[in-house]
């Protein structure tokens, strides 16, 4: 089964066609990095519009890529949640146009599942395991029961990883985007500089759970206060330790749900699953088998969208013109059954 998935839930705009949910045969994505780096930050309106320009030579070259027309396709599949509603309605909408036109069958699908499938599409990778998402908008560790089945354990109260990320990186002008730049400053300096404090959270219901807003405040409010006095306050330095605290928190808590489930498994996705330093911290936890995606699938792509979409269409399930974008995902501990 030949399917054409299409991703627009931020500002990657990108279109791949996967064969049998593993084999890619294209894998398009059109940045828009540089519109976006003057405000270091994604504008939603600016995102929106540009994937109005972009969508339809993108979905072209993906099928040429394929050796395809569009008709030769056998299922469309196209990111619905969550993400900026602006530029999920773009692809959302320019896919149902082609399942119309096309008379072909059409599935909406979940970024968070999309980006938990993609190392299915390089790895064999037997259910159950641990799940690890982090990006600019997803912090979660998830009990992954199959390609559609999750059970969230921990997540965010606040922050996501990787826009703490973002956030440190713009105030202190190093760069963007802020995870890359920060990742490579990094590695040229002492994290050692600064022992930032971990967060102090509630024992209660959900002891995976995670917190970047107090690291974020006392990296861009309390700097002194945490630096050892016998190293220097260089870009390099709160880099490196920043990255080190954010890191190590994400870790103590995966490696704690991966006691309390006995999964020895962990399955890492999204744009900060390219760190550096999070690749080389689970690489060094015996026990483990921990599997990466690649890199040019840790970020937004279609190829997660269509390889989970051959899934669902195999399951039988189809979407009609009625499908609708979601921002959010309402009650995220429950939203994945």
């Amino acid at each position: 089964m030949m399917v054409l998935g299409v991703e627009s839930s931020c500002d990657e705009c990108a279109a791949a066609v996967v064969e049998d949910g593993r084999r890619i045969l294209s894998n398009v994505v059109a940045t828009q990095e540089e519109l976006h780096r003057p405000y270091y930050g994604v504008v939603p309106e600016i995102a929106s519009r540009r994937h109005i320009e972009t969508i339809q030579p993108v979905v072209e070259l993906a099928l040429k890529q394929a050796g395809l027309e569009a008709g030769g396709v056998d299922g469309l599949a196209v990111t619905c949640r969550p993400g900026l509603i602006g530029s999920l309605l773009v692809g959302l909408s320019f896919v149902k146009g082609m399942a119309l036109a096309l008379d072909k069958p059409l599935v909406g699908v979940d970024h968070v599942l999309a980006h938990l499938y993609a190392p299915h599409l390089e790895v064999d990778i037997r259910y159950p395991y641990l799940g690890l998402l982090v990006s600019g908008g997803h912090t979660l560790i998830a009990r992954v029961e199959s390609f559609d089945r999750i059970q969230v354990l921990g997540t965010t109260i606040d922050d996501a990883c990787g826009e703490a990320f973002d956030k440190v990186a713009k105030f202190y002008d190093l760069g963007f985007p802020g995870g890359v730049a920060i990742d490579r400053l990094a590695q040229k300096g002492d994290d050692r500089a600064f022992r930032f404090p971990w967060p102090s959270l509630h024992k209660g219901d959900h002891p995976f759970d995670v917190s970047y807003s107090g690291l974020k405040t006392a990296v861009v409010n309390q700097l002194e206060q945490f630096r050892d006095p016998n190293r220097p306050a260089t870009p390099e330095n709160i880099a490196a330790s920043f990255q080190k605290a954010a890191v190590d928190i994400l870790v103590d808590r995966l490696l704690k749900a991966a006691r309390h489930t006995g999964l020895d498994t962990v399955v890492a996705g999204g744009g900060v699953a390219a760190n550096s330093y999070l690749r080389r911290r689970l690489a060094e936890e015996r026990g483990l088998r921990v599997i990466f995606p690649s890199l040019k699938l840790c970020t937004d792509n279609a190829a997660m969208v269509a390889g989970l979409g051959y899934h669902l269409l195999s399951s039988g399930r189809r979407d009609g013109l009625e499908l609708t974008a979601e921002a959010r995902v309402p009650g995220l501990r429950r939203a994945y059954p």
